[in-house]
C-alpha cells in the first residue's frame, strides 16, 4: 500500500467563537481575520511538515486547491508544489489538485503541471478535482450548471496538450486556441498519472473507470461511512466489468498517534474540534449551488459533508464520539494499527492518504505525530495489497538532478 502525508494548510488562529459568530469558513469569511505575518508563519511551518514527511519515508505528499476560505488557506497549490519539488528528494508530489474548470486557458494547468514533472525528475501525480461549490459556483463565479461540461472540456484540452507532438488548434465551447503547443513538455510518458478527488458523484466513478484514473474519496466523515460509499465504487466497477485492483482507489482519513490511547486525547482533542467545529464551519447556502450536483448522485443518497445539516450532526460529537464512528482513528500505534488495516480492508484502498497536521494543530505536535506514524505505523501498514500492482503511481528518472549539485562539481567556477 502507498501511503502519504495529505496537507491542507488549515488558517489556525480563528477566533473561539467563530462558529457562533460567523456563518461560514468559506466564501464570505471576513479577510480581516487573516494576519498576514502569522500566514508568513503559516506557510514556512506547512512547508518544513511536508518536507518532513518526504525526509521520513511517506511514498506521497499531497496538497490541493481552495479560494476565499480558512480551511485550507492555499489557492494555487503549484506554488508550494514548486518549492516542495527542490526541497523533497523521494516523496510523490501529489497535487489534488488543480479545479481544471476555474482556469482560462485550461493549457495553464498542461503548462504548470509540466513544469512540475520536469523539476521534481518526473515525481509528479496531477489531480483533476471538479471543485467544490464553495469554491467554483460562489468564490469563482461558475455557472453549476455548466461546470462539469466546463471541465470535461478542459481535461480534454490538457491531455491532448500533453500527447499531441505537434501544434494544434482547439474550438471548444468554453474554449478557443488556434496554436496550442506547451513548453515545457511532461517528463513522464504520456503523462503524468491523473487522479480525481472526489465526494461521491455516481458519473465521476464512471468516468475514472472510463480514463482509468484513480478515483480519491476525500471524506472527512471518516471510514465507517466511507465503506459504505466505497461498497458503492467497487459495486460499480464490477457493473462496468473493471476489476478490483485496490490501488484504483484512494481514501483521505484523520489519524492521531500518541504514546497510550488516553494521551492522544490530551494531546489531539482540542486540534480535532477545531477542525471539525470550525475549518467545516459552511454556511447551508454555499454548500450546494442547485444545479452543481447531479439528479443521479442525489438520487443515490450520497450526503454531502459540509453545510449547516453536516456541521449540526457533529456539534455534540466527543472525543471518543469521533473514534467510534470513524471521523478519526486515534490512540497508541497498536491501536491505530489494528483500525487502519480494519479501514483499508474495508475501504479496498491501495492509496491511503493520512491526515497529520489537523485545525489548529502546532508544529511540534504535528512533527510528534508524523514521526511516530511513520517510524511505528506505516511499516506495519505497507505490506497490504502486495499482490497488485499499482499502475497509477508516478515512475520518476533513476537519476534526478539534486539542488545545488552542478555548483558543487564546479560547473559553474
Amino acid at each position: 500500500m502507498k501511503i502519504s502525508w495529505f496537507h491542507l494548510m488549515p488558517y489556525r488562529y480563528l477566533p473561539r467563537d467563530f462558529e457562533d459568530n460567523y456563518r461560514s469558513v468559506w466564501v464570505d469569511v471576513p479577510s480581516d481575520l487573516y494576519d498576514s505575518e502569522r500566514g508568513h508563519e503559516l506557510y514556512n511551518e506547512y512547508l518544513d511538515e511536508l518536507e518532513h514527511a518526504d525526509s521520513v519515508g511517506f511514498d506521497g505528499i499531497c496538497i490541493n486547491e481552495h479560494h476565499n476560505n480558512a480551511y485550507g488557506i492555499m489557492p494555487s497549490p503549484n506554488i508550494p508544489a514548486a518549492a516542495l519539488t527542490r526541497r523533497t528528494s523521494d516523496a510523490a508530489i501529489i497535487v489534488l489538485g488543480n479545479s481544471l474548470a476555474l482556469y482560462n486557458p485550461p493549457m495553464r494547468v498542461a503548462e504548470e503541471f509540466a513544469m512540475l514533472d520536469c523539476i521534481s525528475g518526473g515525481r509528479l501525480v496531477a489531480g483533476f478535482p471538479v471543485g467544490t461549490s464553495m469554491d467554483t459556483n460562489f468564490a469563482y463565479g461558475q455557472n453549476p450548471a455548466l461546470l462539469r461540461e466546463k471541465y470535461f472540456e478542459a481535461h480534454d484540452l490538457v491531455l491532448k496538450a500533453w500527447t499531441e507532438s505537434e501544434p494544434f488548434a482547439f474550438n471548444g465551447k468554453h474554449t478557443q486556441a488556434r496554436y496550442v503547443n506547451i513548453w515545457p513538455r511532461p517528463l513522464q510518458k504520456p503523462h503524468p498519472p491523473i487522479w480525481i478527488p472526489g465526494g461521491g458523484s455516481l458519473e465521476t466513478w464512471e468516468w475514472t473507470a472510463k480514463m482509468n484514473y484513480v478515483y480519491c474519496y476525500l471524506s472527512y466523515s471518516g471510514y465507517k461511512r466511507g465503506i459504505e460509499v466505497m461498497n458503492g465504487f467497487w459495486k460499480e466497477m464490477d457493473n462496468l466489468g473493471v476489476d478490483d485492483n485496490p490501488y484504483r482507489a484512494g481514501f483521505l482519513q484523520l489519524v492521531c498517534v500518541s504514546e497510550t490511547d488516553e494521551k492522544a486525547e490530551e494531546e489531539y482533542g482540542e486540534h480535532v474540534e477545531y477542525f471539525y467545529k470550525k475549518c467545516l464551519h459552511v454556511f447551508e447556502g454555499f454548500s450546494e449551488a442547485p444545479g452543481y450536483r447531479t439528479i443521479k448522485t442525489i438520487k443515490a443518497g450520497n450526503t454531502r459533508q459540509v453545510g449547516a445539516r453536516a456541521s449540526q450532526e457533529r456539534q455534540e460529537l466527543s472525543w471518543q464520539d469521533y473514534k467510534d464512528q470513524g471521523y478519526i482513528i486515534a490512540g497508541s500505534p497498536k491501536t491505530v494499527i489494528e483500525d487502519l488495516r480494519k479501514a483499508s480492508e474495508g475501504l479496498r484502498v491501495g492509496h491511503l492518504m493520512v491526515l497529520l497536521q489537523i485545525g489548529s494543530m502546532p508544529k511540534g505536535l504535528t512533527m510528534k505525530n508524523t514521526e511516530l506514524f511513520a517510524s511505528q505505523v506505516m511499516p506495519h501498514l505497507q505490506d497490504m495489497w502486495s499482490e497488485y500492482e499499482d499502475h497509477w503511481w508516478p515512475q520518476p528518472l533513476e537519476n534526478r538532478q539534486v539542488p545545488g549539485e552542478s555548483i558543487s562539481n564546479g560547473a559553474f567556477v
